[in-house]
């Protein structure tokens, strides 16, 4: 890892269970941290051992709690059910909570768990084991050690890419790079990690799904076992027969603040840290492109009969948009309208997977679904930072409030369509931006798959950057080749006015957010650097050279957020 601020990479090392380290207070707290190799090799035990009996902890990840100043949620998979799972903390020992699902295309039982650990310290560092009695590593559990969230008005830093998939190549679209996209968050060493959906893309394996999430699950723990990972759904969340929206498999692993919405917990969910209050969306309940699970064909996908479900015919396609029937916009104003209104709030940045603002020319594009849905509320609550994914590189836009009717034309027919373009409040880039004048949109889908997208639409006419945009359904249609469907890319494209900075040197990177707040009457900052893995790229857009997964991670850009404090 190079780069500005970067820091040196934390030490690695494996400790007694017995030997304890004083926190700050000069609290003793087990503190055991696992190695490499040694994680590694409770992996392939684990794997070997995945019988009914076997309730061998893996694919260990943490979660904030309702308030993540006292409380995390430690969660982990085994390979058969786990005889009374728990956590241990100090001289402490708290039940997990066991949940299953069973695939729907494969059949195959997946057995979670997740313990509720509160009572804790705010800005106080815990190690904690996690042990099962048919672990077959109970002699030495898997553990490791996490930090709480600081009280009042501390600085803090997180960081943030989306888009991870996972490092095993046998799947669609993982690439070795997201082994190096976690490493690269534990030598920042954040309080915890937003995962910006598209976590391991299970969906496009689906006679695979569960063997998908484990390597996904394998590959993160190095880092979320240590610090939380809070994730939102992306459109490859949605999985056919795991739920009426698919997210069976994404709401079994995690245990997410709860919403209060009744039949919609874990879709979407907010927290706050110090003086930031973070919101954390599923899109795909407004956006309008369809892009979930989708059998193009020309074969039938055919479960498992023990599943009991039918077999999936060529040109299906499970297509969300208005699940939730409205509950989720009332949330989220209502949310937004109760951060605003807390004086202590400083910051509200939001989180969900697709994008309000990207001119990715080989990827998706915009949607008009969320300008039309949340665009307005964010810029009637004074949203400071939307943080995406989906769009395989990195952007920014200017700062930008209200839009602009009648800016985007059809691609089919250039009629003029009304795409709500997001209007900049500035085009000077000039490094420093007021976000209470307008929200910065950042798309940060930029963390290990196999096919970067770091290449920007242009407008040939005038020069100027182009969007592509959905302003509605593109459904499956059937091609010129017989029983193999397709779905319509981005109908519009706009001038893309809001768009101020792109990288186009490499699809991959990892977004770090050092929030340093003010006094009262003061100015609070959030200093936010972009660093990318330049050489990453299987092979290069602009050069055609090929590239390969790299651990040395570069500074790309570097900017500041400002909010001046009543």
């Amino acid at each position: 890892m190079t780069g500005k601020s970067a820091g040196a990479r934390p030490p690695r090392w494996a400790m007694s269970r017995r030997q304890v380290l004083a926190a700050a207070g000069g609290t003793g707290l087990l503190a055991a941290t696992a190695s490499p190799a040694k994680a590694a090799a409770r992996g392939r035990k684990a794997r070997a051992g995945g019988q009914a009996g076997d309730g061998t902890p893996e694919q260990v990840h943490l979660t904030w709690g309702e308030t993540p100043g006292n409380s995390v949620v430690v969660s982990w998979v085994s390979p058969g059910p786990a005889t009374r799972p728990r956590v241990r903390i100090g001289q402490r020992s708290i039940a997990a909570e066991p949940r299953h699902y069973t695939d729907g295309i494969n059949g195959q039982t997946v057995w979670t768990y997740h313990a509720r650990v509160g009572g804790l310290r705010p800005g106080a560092r815990y190690g904690y084991a996690v042990t099962a009695d048919n672990d077959a590593n109970a002699a030495d559990p898997f553990s490791a050690t996490f930090r709480t969230a600081p009280q009042g008005r501390a600085p803090f830093r997180f960081t943030s890419f989306g888009d991870l998939a996972t490092p095993n190549t046998a799947w669609a679209l993982s690439y070795g790079q997201s082994a190096y996209a976690v490493e690269a968050v534990e030598s920042f060493q954040p309080l915890f990690h937003l995962l910006n959906g598209d976590l391991c893309y299970a969906n496009l394996n689906p006679a695979e799904q569960p063997e998908v999430w484990r390597d996904f699950g394998a590959n993160t723990q190095s880092s979320a076992a240590s610090r939380p990972w809070m994730p939102c759904p992306g459109n490859h969340e949605v999985e056919f027969g795991n739920g009426p929206q698919g997210l069976t498999s994404y709401l079994t692993r995690y245990t997410l603040p709860d919403n209060q919405v009744p039949g919609f917990g874990g879709r979407w969910y907010s927290f706050r840290v110090g003086s930031v209050l973070f919101i954390s969306l599923d899109a795909d309940d407004v956006v309008y492109q369809d892009a979930a699970a989708f059998v193009a064909g020309p074969t039938t996908l055919i479960p498992a009969a023990s599943t009991g479900h039918p077999p999936i015919t060529p040109g299906t396609s499970l297509y969300i948009r208005g699940y939730s029937g409205g509950a989720q916009t009332a949330w989220l104003e209502r949310t937004l309208a109760d951060g605003r209104g807390d004086t202590s709030v400083d910051w509200i940045i939001v989180q969900m997977h697709q994008c309000a603002a990207s001119s990715s020319v080989t990827g998706n594009g915009s949607d008009l679904g969320i300008r039309e849905a949340w665009l307005p509320l964010f810029d009637r609550y004074q949203v400071d930072l939307v943080l995406s994914g989906h769009d395989h590189g990195y952007e920014r836009s200017f700062p930008v409030r209200g839009a602009d009717a009648g800016a985007g034309r059809q691609v089919a027919t250039g009629a003029p369509v009304n795409t709500l373009r997001p209007r900049p409040v500035t085009t000077t880039d000039s490094g420093t931006f007021d976000t209470s004048q307008g929200t910065v949109h950042l798309i940060l889908g930029c963390g290990g798959t196999d096919a970067p997208a770091d290449e920007y639409g242009t407008d040939t006419a005038d020069g100027l950057r182009e969007a592509k945009v959905f302003t509605q359904p593109g459904r499956p249609a059937l091609t010129s080749t017989p029983d193999v469907y397709a779905r319509a890319g981005a109908d519009s494209v706009e001038d893309a006015t809001w768009s101020a900075r792109r990288d186009t040197a490499t699809g991959y990177g990892i977004a770090v957010f050092d929030v340093t707040p003010g006094s009262e009457g003061g100015q609070s900052t959030i200093t936010v650097t972009q660093y990318h893995a330049v050489g990453a790229d299987p092979v290069n857009s602009g050069t055609g050279v090929k590239g390969a997964p790299t651990p040395d991670y570069t500074e790309f850009e570097t900017f500041a957020l400002v909010h001046r404090r009543p």
